[in-house]
């Protein structure tokens, strides 16, 4: 099978339902010409023109009321954020968006689908570099969908965008160079479905996004000692698959939630609220969570205050 990276996978996605469905639009900053600031929209504006590939002012309050204003006309825009932290700047379309179908009984649906890239840039600081699953877990009627390797990222993003909802779907910054096995021929990913992306006995790693892949050089090194872990890719975090979460749980009886977001009030806790009500007779040991330190992110010092393979290996060891 062909590999492609993630960048390509998004920029595919598009291509594809935009030439599926005339109704499908993207709007953001330089997603014109340019190709967008990550390459993820590069050759749309050339096939699809500028009437629905529409360079948006440095407003991200005001291209995405405007999104939702279309796609509660009936049209199924794209908005992207050119950061994802620029997303606190549009929590009110992407919020109470979200609500619009319900408190409209139904009639008004809000099929849009807001793409951001987030997570570790560079040198990006305190304003470039945020993790924000975190924010918008409040918000009812929202998804929020996490992939973190390219076949993920093409299936979620294609059923994202044909969803009826408001949809927030998260692209990892420092995942996107990265490469993997996409099908030629369409396919579609079903939300609220994680993956067991390595099977273990001894505990349960549940990774987000590129912790997963932090999750799976930590396990390699614990099986060196003898410990052997299972690690799960819940995939969307809205809904989230809480059924093979139980099941790995009832399974190893001990289990690690790391994400790249702080620690405190990042989903992470969400998840084990829900392991603790609903699964609490398989734990054998308390719950434990690794995530970014509850810090600004220094310019030229994220990765002091990142998680890491070393903390994942840290935690499970201390529960075994």
């Amino acid at each position: 099978m062909r590999q492609i990276m993630m960048l390509q996978a998004i920029a595919e996605a598009q291509a594809e339902e935009m030439q599926r469905d005339s109704s499908i639009f993207l709007m953001g900053e330089d997603v014109g010409k340019w190709g967008g600031c990550f390459g993820t929209v590069s050759g749309l504006y050339t096939k699809f023109g500028p009437d629905r590939v529409i360079e948006a002012p440095i407003s991200e309050s005001g291209y995405a009321n405007f999104c939702l204003g279309a796609a509660m006309a009936g049209k199924r825009p794209i908005c992207e954020m050119q950061f994802a932290d620029f997303a606190i700047l549009a929590v009110d379309p992407i919020g109470n968006g979200a609500k619009q179908r319900y408190c409209s009984g139904g009639r008004l649906k809000t099929a849009m689908t807001v793409r951001a890239p987030q997570g570790i840039c560079p040198n990006g600081a305190a304003t470039h570099s945020q993790c924000i699953e975190g924010w918008f877990t409040n918000f009812p009627g929202l998804k929020i969908v996490m992939p973190s390797n390219p076949y993920d990222m093409k299936g979620l993003l294609k059923t994202a965008i044909r969803d009826d909802d408001m949809v927030l779907l998260l692209e990892h910054k420092g995942l996107l160079a990265m490469k993997g096995e996409v099908p030629e021929e369409e396919y579609l990913i079903p939300f609220g479905q994680g993956k067991v992306v390595k099977e273990g006995k001894d505990v349960t790693i549940v990774a987000i996004q590129a912790m997963v892949h932090m999750a799976l050089e930590a396990a390699a090194e614990l099986a060196k000692v003898g410990i052997d872990v299972e690690v799960i890719d819940p995939r969307t975090i809205i809904p989230l698959d809480e059924a093979i979460i139980g099941k790995s749980i009832a399974k190893t009886g001990k289990v690690v939630i790391a994400h790249e977001a702080p620690v405190r009030g990042g989903v992470g806790g969400e998840i084990s609220a829900v392991i603790s009500e609903k699964f609490f007779k398989s734990l054998k040991a308390p719950i434990v969570r690794v995530g970014a330190a509850n810090c600004p992110l220094p310019y030229m010092g994220e990765q002091d205050c990142l998680p890491h393979k070393e903390d994942i290996i840290k935690a499970v060891k201390k529960l075994v």
